[in-house]
């Protein structure tokens, strides 16, 4: 059985959400094992063993997770080694894309982004121009190194089991970008982006007021996401932004409140399970890719949703 390889970047005190989604693709392909960046709590390590991860590979220079992708992708690929992985997981984040990319140069490995599904032989399914074609792609050139959105894989329940080992990796960290300060984002008690199962998104038809798609969110326990063109005026910070030049959701259920749907938008968004389009344009492209279409006002659509659920579940 071959040995899946999973990345985890610095997990806190829990492992995150698409932590243990990787885990559990990981555990369907194979044996899982883990490169950690980061320290090993005790809790974290009692979650690895219940998804069945017999061994943790850590770097044993101190300072890794100091370093930007440049020393974390050498990591990666040593570790890689050191396992004999016969394939490695990312998430699908900015930077995990750039540590698989600069891993696969030192492994001579091929690298495929944006994996909504891998089967057993490692081929993945992927969507491809803006989200118009789905393809199934193969590394044809060393072990597969695959960045997976968040999402794609419905999270195992832990099963129980031991502590997986722990061995140190020799990296030759090179000179490169080091943090020299952090500042803490101030915390919205609402999920991650990237990893939220409901997004409730704002375009250039909130007219700069976000209130009701964020009361939406909360009510719906869900993440607020926006178009460049809501990001670029000022109204909601640029972190929250989907598409083409933004981040990429595939949440359950995605809420499009005053976007037209334009191709770049829909780049960032098309792979969600359910599409719900609110727009006063009755031709606005988005209806195109909706799953369920409101021609309306979204100041007297949204808040007419929210007390409705928040009715249901009172």
């Amino acid at each position: 059985m071959a040995k899946v390889l999973v990345y985890i970047d610095t997990p806190g005190e829990n492992l995150h959400k698409t932590d243990r989604e990787l885990l559990t693709l990981a555990a369907t392909l194979g044996e899982p094992a883990v490169a950690l960046v980061g320290e090993l709590g005790d809790q974290v390590a009692a979650e690895l063993g219940a998804y069945g991860v017999g061994a943790v590979y850590q770097p044993s220079n101190a300072g890794l997770d100091e370093l930007l992708v440049a020393g974390k992708a050498a990591f990666l690929a040593a570790a890689a080694e050191a396992a004999d992985a016969g394939a490695v997981l990312l998430g699908n984040t900015f930077e995990a894309k750039e540590i698989a990319a600069r891993a696969g140069i030192r492994l001579s490995s091929g690298v495929i982004t944006d994996a909504v599904a891998v089967d057993e032989s490692f081929a993945v399914t992927k969507a491809v121009f803006a989200g118009s074609y789905t393809v199934n792609a193969s590394v044809t050139t060393g072990r597969p190194i695959i960045t997976v959105k968040a999402n794609s894989v419905e999270a195992a329940a832990p099963q129980g089991g031991t502590a997986p080992a722990v061995h140190p990796v020799d990296v030759a960290a090179p000179a490169a970008a080091r943090i020299t300060g952090r500042s803490e984002k101030a915390p919205s008690g609402r999920p991650s982006l990237d990893e939220a199962r409901i997004v409730v998104a704002g375009g250039r038809g909130v007219d700069g007021d976000f209130g009701p798609l964020e009361d939406l969110a909360d009510a719906l326990g869900g993440a607020v996401g926006a178009s460049r063109a809501a990001t670029d005026a000022g109204w909601i910070d640029h972190s929250a932004q989907i598409g083409q030049t933004g981040k990429t959701v595939s949440p359950q259920l995605y809420v499009s409140a005053g976007i037209s749907g334009a191709i770049q938008q829909k780049a960032g968004m098309q792979t969600a399970k359910i599409i719900v389009a609110i727009n006063k344009d009755p031709d606005a492209p988005v209806f195109e890719i909706a799953d369920f279409g409101i021609v309306g006002d979204l100041t007297s659509v949204l808040p007419q949703a929210t007390e409705e659920i928040r009715k249901r579940r009172t």
